[in-house]
């Protein structure tokens, strides 16, 4: 297929069948999207028919009372800072385990599978879950928020810096290793210089999604903007859960644009 100048191809498929090999595959992925849709119970109607009570939701919201955002600046304060810590924790905790993670690097190969593993758990149990069991052992507060996104993020993170060791070239790992070089020279010279700015990208992605996870943990009683969010809805005081809303909008799109600037300068 072309358009204008430019030429869509695709290779046709291996094997006896060909492109009849699609029939059968399209088939079993309708069928479990239908599956999926009824399982969810999807509905265009029943969407439609919820409009109205979307439109007085939002009706009730305004005007946003800006009074009370003088009110959220200490809770907006506060989920910047247990986004801080919570990935500054989970660099720490994610940066032991990711080099016995890669498989390059790893000594055995049942130290690579168990600490995949548990990556794998860490990474597995959502935050909300996190910090009501940390709610439940530190108490109220900001502190289980910090807990609950390190943790989380130390697994995402051990596995992306892993999967970023994986993909470096070997090259200046053999010509240390040929030289005499140990096993933290190699790290510091070979490894390093590779994947750092790989490692910034994904550390500053992670920063962005626990600003906006920190904004809800609030809701568990784990600290940050959320609490104030879900008081005011609880209280039907739409518009102050108005001006939550702007603050934590806000906070994201800062966070964003900062974010974004950070990642351009180590391209």
């Amino acid at each position: 297929m072309s358009i204008g100048s430019l030429q869509f191809v695709v290779n046709k498929p291996g094997g006896p069948l060909g492109w009849w090999i699609l029939l059968p595959v399209g088939g079993i992925a309708l069928a479990v999207l239908w599956w999926s849709a009824d399982g969810t119970h999807l509905s265009v109607s029943g969407f439609i028919d919820g409009l109205p009570w979307i439109g007085d939701f939002i009706s009730r919201m305004l005007p946003p009372n800006f009074a009370f955002m003088q009110k959220l600046v200490k809770p907006a304060v506060e989920t910047v800072q247990i986004a801080l810590w919570g990935t500054l924790l989970g660099i720490v905790l994610a940066l032991p385990v990711c080099f016995f993670a890669a498989r390059n690097l790893s000594p055995y190969a049942w130290v690579f599978h168990s600490l995949r593993q548990v990556l794998n758990v860490m990474r597995g149990i959502n935050e909300i879950i996190l910090a009501l069991i940390f709610v439940a052992a530190v108490g109220l507060g900001p502190f289980a928020g910090v807990l609950a996104i390190a943790l989380h993020g130390a697994g995402m993170l051990g596995k992306f810096f892993a999967e970023a060791i994986e993909e470096i070239d070997e090259g200046p790992l053999d010509a240390l290793r040929a030289a005499g070089a140990g096993t933290l020279q190699r790290i510091v010279f070979g490894v390093l210089p590779q994947v750092l700015p790989t490692w910034i990208g994904v550390v500053l992605y992670r920063f962005e999604t626990n600003i906006r996870v920190s904004t809800v943990l609030g809701m568990v009683g784990a600290g940050g903007i959320g609490f104030e969010l879900i008081s005011s809805m609880k209280l039907f005081a739409y518009e102050d859960t108005a001006a939550c809303v702007i603050v934590i909008l806000a906070l994201v799109l800062v966070t964003d644009l900062i974010s974004s600037k950070l990642r351009a300068m180590i391209r």
